[in-house]
């Protein structure tokens, strides 16, 4: 069969499984639609917590910047699995305990203060939102390249399925929309490495098979791929960086992922649809389980993506008569992504072969010298199209890339209802029904849910249309203001009384606007009026911390500011003492 059709039948038939669960588990009451009625067992909302968090940037783009950055990029496996155990530890258990519907609603509620949670409410919607681009973009890039479809042509019918089972369903259909999303990534994500290992080192799986022999060179895959590497130029595969500014920064990287994971507000969430307690915790572990199966596999895809790549490139081997591929000999793969824009090339020096080397590297490999030329001609390689492109560039069967295709949707579309029913929860519950209009019937708080979630379906999509000129790092943006601004906010609300609403309003506010400050003046995004662009990039503002690792800075600040702010004012009141007493100690105790 054509792989068209088998793309079609695919992607086709996970969207019908979808909307079909959304219209068994649909939403009929506001603690339905806001915690699913609280009835999920923990192994199943463990499985949906899996798929909530495993993004499009950790099904699409983890394995490829393993691939292209190596060693340096354990930080995404460290940080990501961090902030579960962070969670399971201190916040999952305690959270659930509170019995609230929503992340502002227990900070305005132990801050006993409007302004927290209204300040709660804006960390939310901007971390949720700039993290939701990526998904909505993903669901385009993906349409465009397995469809062959219009980017926003994509972008508009994975919206549209998402505003079905979201809106109708509400927590309940979400929850079990993704168990069913987790199941079909983690075999789309899986099956293609399976198959890969077997071809490059006979071992089926991905994760033994990183450190089996190369069976072409009968030497261990990686010292392969580190004596590859060299001979073409490359940094090595494995080694750390020795500069103690990149050791800083990936310490601090790895920090601000694990606070920024136990901040985000559609990750907790879900630990307030189990039945009890002791659930949550269970939940939190389970999830690390089923995430577990991918992140223990990535790194394998990675460095076995990395060697297909050079391999094509490279087909005649490496050293002193090293030759690039000619430009008539380029894969299927090659043309098949150039069409989305994603991957392009252009013969600079007219020899017929496409010169690819590390431009930032002193030594250019023996194939750039003799080419003549300083420039690459490999002009774009967009790092998130390694995972999708991946079964292609090992020349795997029409079904299995089929399944790749079905996986990146189903992983972009489930964190994209989670971002989205935080979002809609943030809005109805706690700015309608605890700010606004607190005398509002459970009918009409239901309605105005599900059109708040209508309505930021209807932006996340326009902003997937027309992405800001930072849509590419607006992950970081995420962690970092969830890391500053929630995090510490949780902690503080659970672990100590001292802590008061001005405090609390403080420490939020100087941990969003240090940390978005900083982050735009790092990557040069003030627009600049005269000029009509945005501003240079400004490398190093404090002691070379770069943006994406500044969010734990922020979180600091936070910290520090809050407990100052407390110390000066008035002190907690007595009753909000005691609740959180009451929520830290075990009831038995």
């Amino acid at each position: 069969m054509d792989q068209y059709y088998l793309n079609l039948i695919a992607i086709g038939g996970s969207f019908a499984l979808y909307i079909g669960i959304a219209v068994w588990a649909r939403a009929g009451s506001t603690d339905e639609f806001y915690a699913a009625g609280r009835g999920i067992h923990p192994v199943t909302n463990g499985m949906a917590t899996a798929a909530d968090w495993m993004s499009a940037a950790s099904f699409i783009s983890m394995a490829g910047l393993i691939a292209f950055n190596g060693y340096s990029a354990s930080a995404y496996l460290m940080g990501w699995t961090g902030g579960y155990v962070l969670l399971a530890l201190c916040l999952a258990p305690y959270l659930r305990k509170f019995g609230s519907f929503t992340v502002p609603e227990f900070i305005g509620d132990r801050y006993y203060s409007r302004t927290a949670r209204l300040v709660a409410v804006l960390c939310l919607i901007v971390a949720s939102l700039t993290y939701v681009i990526g998904q909505m973009t993903g669901v385009g890039v993906a349409f465009s390249r397995f469809l062959q479809v219009e980017n926003d042509t994509g972008l508009f019918i994975g919206a549209g399925v998402v505003f079905f089972y979201a809106v109708l369903g509400g927590m309940k259909g979400v929850t079990y929309t993704q168990v069913a999303q987790y199941v079909v990534l983690v075999f789309a994500y899986t099956v293609p490495a399976i198959f890969i290992s077997l071809q490059l080192t006979g071992n089926p799986i991905p994760g033994l098979g990183l450190f089996s022999e190369f069976e072409a060179t009968g030497e261990p895959l990686l010292t392969t791929l580190n004596k590859t590497l060299a001979d073409l130029g490359f940094a090595s595969y494995t080694e750390q960086d020795s500069d103690p500014s990149a050791i800083i920064n990936m310490t601090l990287f790895t920090l601000t992922l694990m606070i920024g994971t136990a901040g985000l507000p559609h990750v907790i969430i879900r630990f307030f649809t189990v039945p009890k307690v002791s659930d949550a915790r269970l939940s939190a572990g389970w999830a690390l389980v089923f995430i577990a199966i991918v992140y223990l596999t990535a790194p394998a895809v990675g460095a076995m993506a990395r060697m297909n790549i050079m391999s094509t490139i490279w087909p005649g081997g490496t050293g002193e008569n090293a030759q690039a591929i000619e430009l008539d000999a380029l894969p299927p793969w090659f043309e098949n992504w150039g069409t989305t824009g994603l991957l392009g090339w252009e013969d600079k020096n007219g020899d017929g072969r496409l010169q690819y080397f590390d431009s930032d590297g002193d030594t250019l490999p023996p194939v750039a010298v003799a080419s003549g030329s300083d420039e690459n001609e490999l002009t774009n390689f967009n790092r998130d199209i390694l995972v999708l492109a991946n079964a292609e560039i090992a020349r795997l069967p029409s079904w299995v890339i089929a399944l790749v295709a079905a996986g990146g949707m189903a992983a972009a579309l489930s964190t994209a209802a989670g971002l989205l029913m935080a979002i809609s929860s943030a809005v109805s519950h706690d700015l309608i029904k605890r700010s606004i209009n607190p005398n509002i019937s459970d009918k009409a708080e239901l309605m105005w849910a599900r059109g708040s979630m209508a309505a930021a379906i209807a932006v996340a999509t326009w902003l997937g249309l027309n992405p800001p000129g930072f849509a590419a790092q607006t992950v970081a943006l995420a962690f970092g203001i969830a890391a500053a601004t929630i995090f510490p906010v949780l902690i503080m609300g659970v672990f100590t009384h001292r802590v008061n609403n001005k405090g609390a309003v403080a420490g939020m506010v100087s941990g969003l606007v240090f940390t978005v400050v900083y982050i735009f003046l790092h990557k040069g995004w003030f627009f600049v009026p005269d000029t009509n662009q945005f501003a240079d990039t400004i490398e190093g503002a404090l002691f070379g911390i770069q943006s994406t690792a500044i969010g734990c800075v922020g979180a600091a600040i936070n910290f520090i500011v809050a407990f100052v702010v407390s110390a000066q004012t008035e002190d907690t009141p007595q009753e909000i003492r005691d609740m959180v007493e009451n929520v830290r100690v075990p009831r038995a105790a």
